[in-house]
């Protein structure tokens, strides 16, 4: 499972202000994944990475793993191939 492929995970919960981004750049940075973690209005926190697929789903697991800061309640999935490289993964 090398294949390259961008997650796009919307993740619902108490995930704002508790450090839940810094979190989720270090596990993908960890993963060597690229992409980005970005507050959304509605409380959400939107998380695009991309990378060899197995690598996607182990940080989806870990966002729905329960040992992330704050309370995740759901993730919402959704799958696409990989698009333009992105560079590093940051905190938007």
């Amino acid at each position: 499972m090398t294949e390259a492929v961008r997650l796009s995970a919307w993740v619902h919960g108490q995930v704002q202000g508790v450090g839940f981004r810094w979190w989720t750049r270090a596990r993908a940075l960890e993963l060597g994944l690229t992409g980005y973690a970005s507050n959304k209005p509605d409380g959400r926190v939107h998380v695009v990475a991309q990378g060899p697929r197995a690598d996607c789903e182990q940080l989806l697991a870990l966002l729905r793993s329960g040992t992330t800061p704050g309370t995740v309640t759901t993730v919402v999935d959704d799958w696409a191939v990989a698009g333009d490289p992105i560079d590093g993964f940051s905190e938007r």
